[in-house]
Order: structure tokens, then sequence, then C-alpha cells
């Protein structure tokens, strides 16, 4: 398709002015183009065939966007020594735009022309299988070459260079088969699946004894923001914004823009610079279509096809309308008012949650919410590690209250909203029995009105849907709370066969207990439609 404005993504045409900038600028950092490294990387790949699809056979040209954007500056620039100036590259394009082809050519280029004696270039995955994509797309590569026939020798899972003692082999993500490398070229494959950051670290530290490694992620968006595919995706995105100068780090990132309309045909061709080749239209058209009547394959589609990061593979929550229900919520304000809370308990090891909502204006139709977080202080910091998520920053901000021990203390728990009981005039406080009938009951004796709220589809499909249209129509306000924020990403909901829902903790990427809370906590709202509780006697009541 020809190219214009439109069809250019903001990073693609940040990643342009950075290499424009470099050019006149780059010589006081000791980096300069070199023509002819950049020519010999583009002409190697004539030598290379397709062994696939409609052209099968046929000599790999490299798309003018292959070309430009990603082989001459990843192997064109140098460092002051003359090794190249990249050792790190993020390239993230829509599937279906050959990035397996490409990946498979840059590790042969690797193995065989870039200098290298006793050159170890792998393909990394999550799993061996999805690591010989690639890699066996190298393979039927130097199947179909002649040229390439004549230095290489093909055995199950090694191409081997014997003129060099070069190798190129597939590499799953077990940790404990990976030491000892000494790594020249490391190409992982769709590293937004890759659930842990142990993989990438170890090829970044087995490069320590090469004189210009490589080591590329390859892949489509993901839907997990504490990742290291988000990581290195912010990282990138951060230094093409800013134009800060990096000059280890490649970055070639086509999407559509958060403002463009996914439903739009026009935009599209920003993040498949492919299109009209080997991505078709009317494919992607009849995706859409789908995609249009299904808000789990809405995400799908946008995440894979159209290279958007979205929170999670089965998106209950749209983000962008989460975060612009922020609002104002001053809890000096709010003191004295009446309000509906939802309490998750969750296990003794992880988050417990309470949420408040409350009803304002004159109608009640508005909502601002208040929430509180406890966790078990022993283990913190391996939680942290192992999770990546920052609870010792919100811990530090006073999100998140620590209790001692490895358990959550449900008695400081109890304390604590007996404090905030004390502040609002919490009518009633919604539970699950499953975990909290000591703790309700003792809350009861408190003085607080406990309601049970099961959590099966009877109890939760309505107000979950409910919860959904506050979003949608700005009818609720949650202060931006970060680990709210971070829970609203998370949910994924499970249906029944009549279509009703409720918030789905095994399929949520990560924890959602201050969502589930926020749902009971309006549960019991939506029930008095904002008029004073019935219940305000003590006794436990039944959802």
């Amino acid at each position: 398709m020809p190219e214009s404005n439109e069809s250019i993504g903001r990073l693609v045409q940040l990643s342009r002015e950075r290499n424009k900038r470099d050019l006149k600028e780059g010589g006081k950092r000791g980096i300069y183009f070199d023509e002819k490294a950049a020519n010999r990387a583009v002409n190697f790949f004539q030598f290379l065939r397709h062994s696939k699809g409609e052209w099968a056979g046929q000599p790999f040209r490299l798309a003018p966007w292959q070309e430009d954007e990603i082989i001459r500056p990843l192997f064109g620039w140098r460092r002051r020594d003359g090794t190249r100036r990249f050792r790190t590259a993020y390239i993230s394009v829509a599937r279906k735009n050959g990035k397996s082809t490409l990946a498979a050519g840059i590790g042969l280029y690797l193995l065989t022309t870039d200098r290298e004696p006793g050159a170890e270039v792998y393909s990394a995955a999550t799993k061996r299988d999805q690591a010989r994509i690639v890699h066996g797309e190298a393979v039927r590569m130097v199947k179909a070459s002649p040229p390439l026939k004549k230095y290489i020798q093909l055995y199950r899972d090694n191409i081997f260079m014997p003129g060099t003692g070069s190798k190129y082999e597939p590499l799953g993500a077990d940790a404990d088969t990976c030491d000892g490398l000494n790594i020249h070229g490391a190409i992982v494959d769709e590293i937004h699946a890759h659930k842990t950051r142990a993989m990438w670290d170890i090829l970044e530290t087995g490069t320590g004894a090469r004189r210009q490694p490589l080591q590329i992620a390859i892949t489509t968006a993901g839907s997990n923001r504490n990742t290291i595919c988000w990581e290195l995706y912010d990282q990138a995105v951060k230094m093409l914004e800013a134009g800060r100068e990096n000059d280890s780090l490649f970055a070639y990132i086509a999407e559509i823009e958060k403002d463009d309309d996914w439903k739009d045909p026009v935009c599209w061709v920003k993040a498949n610079p492919n299109l009209g080749v080997c991505v078709k239209l009317d494919g992607l058209l009849e995706q859409a279509e789908k995609a249009k009547d299904s808000p789990a394959f809405q995400n799908t589609f946008r995440r894979l096809r159209l290279n958007q990061w979205t929170e999670q593979s089965e998106r209950y929550i749209d983000m962008g309308a989460w975060l612009a229900c922020a609002g104002h919520v001053d809890p000096e304000e709010l003191r004295g008012a009446r309000c509906y809370g939802g309490l998750d308990l969750g296990s003794t090891r992880d988050l417990t949650a309470l949420v408040l909502d409350f009803p304002v204006g004159d109608d009640g139709r508005k909502h601002k919410i208040l929430a509180w977080f406890w966790l078990p202080k022993e283990g913190m910091a391996k939680r942290v590690k192992r999770d990546r998520v920052p609870y010792d920053v919100w811990v530090e901000r006073g999100l998140i209250k620590l209790t001692e021990g490895n358990v959550t203390d449900y008695n400081v728990v109890r304390a604590d909203i007996k404090a905030i009981r004390d502040r609002y005039r919490i009518l009633e406080l919604a539970y699950d029995p499953w975990h909290a009938r000591e703790v309700a009951t003792d809350l009861q004796d408190d003085g607080l009105v406990m309601v049970e709220f099961r959590q099966g589809f009877k109890s939760m499909n309505e107000p979950t849907v409910a919860v959904l249209g506050l979003i949608v129509d700005h009818r609720i306000e949650h202060g931006s709370n970060p680990v709210l924020n971070w829970m609203a990403g998370n949910v994924a909901v499970k249906q029944d066969p009549t279509g009703s829902v409720k918030p789905d903790k095994s399929k949520s990427i990560e924890r959602i207990d201050g969502i589930v809370a926020l749902i009971m906590a309006h549960g019991r709202a939506a029930l008095h439609k904002g008029a004073q509780s019935a219940y305000e006697a003590h006794g436990i009541r039944v959802f």
C-alpha cells in the first residue's frame, strides 16, 4: 500500500527522527553509520528463499519497512571501535507481518556473515517447540539456498558452520539448561508470552564474553504489564518519546494509536506494514466484525492484529474508561457519609481488600469509592520479585498496610475496620462466607451490619454488570487509587450458559480482590437504591 502520513505510526515516525538526528549529531557521541555494513546485511537476505505459503521458493526480498526501518539501522550503526552500536533490539509488529521469517534471516546472518568466530546464536522462547518455529524457518531457508548449503551442515536442532565453528540452535525457557552459554546472538520470539524475566536475564548474562552481542525481542503486543516484555516496551517508548540517548537500544514499534478507532481500516496499516502483501485486508475485516460483537475477541484482535497493548487476554473493564473515572475523592469530605462496604478476605497469605461505595448526589446515582488493602509482612521481598508488582512502593505510600507474620492478621484488619466505621457511616458490610464467617461474627459483635454475599452467578451477575455500567457512564469516581487501578486491569469474567457473568480469579492474570469487594459493595448500595438501609439492626442477612 502507498505510504502516507496516516499510514505511519507515531513511534515509527519517532524512530525515523532518531535516526536522522543521529546521522547529524551521533559523531559527537562516537557513533557513525557504516553504509557498507548496512548493505552487507541487506544483500545477505538475497541469498535466502521463502519456504512456505504463496511465496515458497521465491527469493526473500526485504519489504521497504524491513530494510529501511530495521535491517539497515540495526546493522549499519557502529561504535567508535567499529563494533555494532546496538546490543539490544525491541521489534514489535502485528501478527502475520513476517516476524518469524525476518527473525530467522537475522539469525542466519549472525551465524554466517557477522564475522564472529565460534558464534553461538539461539532462537529462544517459553518452550523449545515455540523456539523451533523461528529456528525451523531458518533450517528451511538453508535447504532452499544453494550458496548457504555449501558452508552449513544441518543436524537436529543445530545449524552448524564448520568453517567458523559457529552454531544456531533453538532454546526453551528452562533456566536449568541455559547455564554456560557464550551468546553472540539471541532472538527471543513472542516475548510477551514470557511470564518471568528468567530467560531474558540468562541470555543477557551469557553475552559478556562477546565483542558485539545482539539480543533481540521480536513480538506482538502483550497484556501483562508486569513482565519483561512491558519493561522493554516501556523503556523503548520513553526513549523514543523523550529523545533520550541510549546507544545500545534499538526499537521498531508498529502499532495503532491510543486515540485511533480500532474499527477503522484506515489505521490498520500502522500496525501492519505488510498490509496488502502477506496481511490480507479481507481477513482483517472479517475478524474486526467478530470483535465488534465479542468483548473478549475484541481484546485479542486489538492485541494480535493491531499490536495494541491490552490489559489482559479476556478483558472485562476498559481501562481507558476506568481511568477516565478517577474524579475527585477526598476522604475527609466523605466523613460521616452513608456508604456500603465489600470485604474480600481472600487467603491468609494474599491481599485483603475493603471497599466502600458512597452513593452521592440528590438521586444517589453517582458513587465515590474508597479502598483499603492489607498484606502479611513476611515474604514481602519475595512477593514483589515473584509477582513483579510494586507492593513495597504501595506500602511506603500508605496504600497497603502490612500485618506482622507470614499470614494476614485478621485482628489488625478487624481493628482497622472498626476505626474506619467510626469515620464513615457503613450501613452494611458484605462479605463472602466461604472465608470470613469468624471475622464477620467478630465485626457483627463490633456493631457492624454484616451481610453474606456469595460468589455465585446469581449473586454476582447483576452487580458486576452494574459496576461496568457505572464505568461506561462515568458515574463512579475512584480517585485513581493505584492498587485498585492495577486490579481493574486484571479482571477477567466467567460466563454461564444463561449469559450471567462474575469475576473469575482463576482466569484473571493477577489479583482482583479490590474489584470483587467493589462489586459486593455496589451490590448492596444498588439494592437499596441509595436509600437508608432497612437492615441497620444487627444481624446477618443473606443476599
